[in-house]
């Protein structure tokens, strides 16, 4: 029958098939795939778009058991005939996905030989597919695997649908079962769920909008989906992802005749979205808990193995790390606080927009206790403990200490290569200038320039000045104490922005919050990590060194059984001796310092206050060996019809003249703090070894602050300053193109916002920016406050 190797032939003829065996097996491969597809095409039958989009609830437990809440798996879906969709809804989604949906088979060949080839490869199989192809997928939401066998079922249905099924029913039950995000299923539960009218009533803008979200709504939902992904998800980067979308949408369908350009022209800004929660079971803090958790399993997907689309259609228990007391203790002490101080009606100039946010972390396990997020989370979507791009500034000096006592200072007579080989480790009683105005110098001193040739001099909060006159010399530990800005911004040029860079991601700080990095004001604060940040840095300190990144569920089970279990890796940050004096020095700041209002009675306390440039927000983040938590204040205009987010002042804000870390945010800590570790014994702090050489010691030098140790005297600000308003930049690197050009001219001097709580340094004119990394609140170049 098959002639091969030929016989009749010798040498590598033999090896050369004929005409006929080659004609043989091409015309039995064709049938072959003939019959194969008759078969499959006969086999499957058109779905039942009616079926779709079911889902099962997510059960959220707390840490000791008990049942949070049932939620996640709620299909919101209403079905509507085409007649009641508008027209523009149809166009917009044909000019954007598929344009020749009106005439094609159902299958896009090219689309579908280019999934298949990446499925061959490992990647996904996305891509290319007609809004038949969709239909059928949504259809098919029971079997979503990712397969070459469930991909050519897909194909053959898609046939059969395209062959079998009129396009306007196709059209109908696509738009009917797609998902939009926000849990909404279908056009009709979008449009309710984004704009409060039924999908009749939307507008050509309005449906190229939720032409967008089809795309994805993590990254389309103008609210943003920050716990899923902090970084890429926010509100202000969805949201110009959306507009460039829709209006890429509008554009397509004048170009394809789909749309007038004068009716186009109506529509070149985002549509108001309506707040987008709803649902009363996630109101108070368990919503923002219900994000923060389900924004862990799939941020670690590869670990968890859940999906945004798996834990979309539910089925599951989720165990997570919060204690239901504790995080009843963390919103009735920020309650307390608010309803006695911060009163917008009375002082509607200074007291509106005020938010706080919070997070406690265990320091043992890196386990999330508690968080506050806001007043509500079906009112205030945004996750204040989560990053809201409110800048730490003192409580960003802990790290600056770590990188002094972990590499040390470099010597300033060696060259720069031989510099970064020869290092002092630096003692807590190293002295440094407290000076205020103080001209900072690089480590081989050389006066710090900015590209304008302008000198840089640091001033201190109240325009003080610390220690004995001429040299002002004062040592670390006091300088923590009082919160003094001009020696730990000299002591991070000495030591080197980049182990102060590597101080902080050490400590458990997502590189992705650290702005400034090569500009002296990095080391007092100026960017922007989250309040879960923050308390996991800190309690790196409090674990003498080891590091545990902060989580929020502990397992997941389904039907199958358990499948997942989180396990708590820890890293050797610093040596034990590193952050044992770290927490020794912070030891100071609560027991006679700028934290007093932070003590707690019989419990060692360790902390630090901080507040920012312009009094834009206050901080403060303490530790006892148990449990470390950061506290947040800041005053932000997030109205949701305000699309240029700004972050305002806080001078007279709740009565006081200026908010410090140690007023407002200490009191919260205090009061939250003192509950949470009731009935907890008291522990103490591991007793510091000796480290490092006293630095720039002088046998006259003694360390006596010339300023009053009081904080709570606060001369009236007065900014030097107007700054301008404009929308914050989610990322460190969008800030002016010519960063200096950003800048006013003129001498590098300094200037007070008034208050002498050593807690803050105001930022030199001559070096205020007009744009930051994330809210206007000095600039990188400038710094903040402490």
């Amino acid at each position: 029958m098959i002639d091969y190797p030929r016989a009749d032939k010798y040498g590598w003829q033999r090896w050369i098939p004929s005409w006929k065996l080659v004609a043989g097996l091409f015309i039995g491969f064709v049938g072959s795939m003939v019959a194969v597809a008759g078969i499959g095409y006969a086999m499957v039958g058109v779905p039942d778009v009616d079926k779709t989009a079911t889902a099962q609830n997510n059960v959220y437990y707390w840490k000791d058991g008990s049942q949070m809440v049932a939620t996640g798996g709620e299909t919101n879906r209403q079905n509507i005939s085409l007649s009641q969709i508008p027209q523009e809804m149809r166009y917009a989604v044909i000019s954007q996905e598929n344009k020749t949906f009106y005439e094609d088979s159902g299958i896009d060949p090219k689309g579908i030989a280019r999934a298949l080839f990446n499925m061959a490869r490992g990647g996904q199989t996305q891509g290319g597919s007609t809004i038949t192809q969709q239909y059928v997928k949504n259809a098919m939401l029971n079997d979503q695997s990712q397969t070459i066998s469930r991909k050519f079922k897909e194909i053959f249905v898609s046939i059969k649908v395209g062959a079998e099924v009129d396009k306007d029913t196709i059209m109908a039950g696509y738009l009917n079962s797609a998902y939009y995000g926000r849990n909404d299923y279908g056009i009709q539960a979008a449009a309710r769920g984004y704009f409060g009218k039924d999908a009749i009533k939307l507008n050509p803008g309005e449906c190229a909008f939720l032409a967008a979200m089809l795309k994805g709504a993590t990254y389309y939902d103008p609210a943003g989906a920050t716990s899923i992904d902090p970084v890429n998800a926010t509100p202000e980067k969805n949201s110009r992802r959306a507009l460039l979308q829709m209006q890429d949408t509008l554009d397509k369908m004048v170009e394809y005749g789909h749309l007038d350009a004068s009716v186009r022209a109506k529509y070149t800004k985002l549509p108001a979205v309506k707040n987008p929660r709803s649902n009363t079971a996630l109101s108070g803090q368990v919503g923002y808990l219900v994000d923060l958790a389900n924004g862990y399993l799939v941020t670690h997907s590869k670990e968890t193995g859940i999906t945004q689309n798996l834990l979309q259609q539910g089925g599951y228990s989720i165990y997570t790390t919060f204690d239901k007391k504790k995080v009843q203790q963390l919103e009735d002490a920020v309650t307390k606080v608010q309803k006695a101080n911060i009163k917008p009606k009375e002082r509607p100039d200074t007291d509106t927009h005020v938010q706080f946010g919070g997070a406690s972390v265990e320091p043992d396990t890196g386990a999330i206790r508690a968080i506050y997020g806001g007043e509500d989370a079906t009112k205030h979507f945004t996750d204040n403990a989560d990053e809201t791009g409110a800048q730490v500034g003192s409580t960003f000096k802990p790290f600056v200490l770590a990188a002094a006592m972990t590499w040390g200072v470099r010597d300033p007579d060696l060259g720069s290569s031989q510099a970064q080989d020869e290092r002092t480790i630096v003692s807590p009683e190293s002295l440094f200038s407290g000076k205020n105005k103080l001209k900072i110098e690089d480590y081989n001193r050389t006066v710090w320039k900015n590209e304008k040739g302008e000198e840089w001099l640091q001033t201190n909060d109240g325009n003080e000045s610390y220690g004995t006159a001429p040299d002002y010399k004062i040592d670390l530990r006091e300088a923590m104490r009082e919160s003094v800005n001009s020696a730990f911004v000299q002591l991070g040029m000495d030591v080197g922005l980049d182990k102060v860079k590597d101080s902080a991601i050490s400590a458990g700080l997502r590189e992705s919050s650290l702005a400034g990095t090569t500009f002296p004001s990095f080391s007092i604060g100026i960017s922007d990590p989250s309040a879960i940040r923050m308390a996991g840095s800190y309690a790196t300190f409090a674990a003498s060194g080891k590091q545990r990144d902060p989580y929020s569920v502990e397992k997941v089970t389904s039907e199958e059984g358990q499948i997942f279990t989180h396990k708590v890796v820890s890293n050797q940050a610093f040596t034990s001796k590193v952050a044992d004096n770290v927490t020794d020095v912070l030891k100071t700041v609560v027991e006679r310092g700028t934290g007093t209002n932070a003590q707690l009675p019989g419990r060692e306390v360790a902390g630090k206050t901080g507040t920012t440039d312009g009094n834009k927000s206050a901080w403060f983040v303490g530790y006892t060996p148990q449990l470390s938590t950061a506290i947040s204040m800041f005053r932000l205009d997030d109205d949701e019809k305000n699309k240029n987010r700004t972050f305002l002042e806080m001078f007279g804000t709740g009565g006081q003249k200026k908010i410090h870390g140690a007023s407002f945010p200490a009191q919260i800590w205090h009061d939250y703090m003192a509950d949470a570790l009731e009935g907890t014994p008291a522990k103490d702090f591991p007793e510091p070894e000796p480290i490092g050489e006293v630095v720039n010691a002088e046998p006259s030098a003694t360390p006596t602050p010339t300023a009053t140790e009081t904080e709570e005297v606060e001369p009236s600000p007065t900014p030097t300053a107007t700054e301008t308003q404009v929308e914050p930049s989610p990322t460190a690197t969008e800030t002016c193109n010519d960063f200096f050009e950003c800048n006013t001219a003129g001498t590098t001097n300094g200037n007070s916002n008034g208050g002498s709580n050593g807690d803050s340094s105001p930022t030199p004119t001559a070096t205020e920016t007009d744009s930051t990394r994330g809210n206007q609140n000095g600039g990188l170049f400038g710094g903040s406050d402490g």
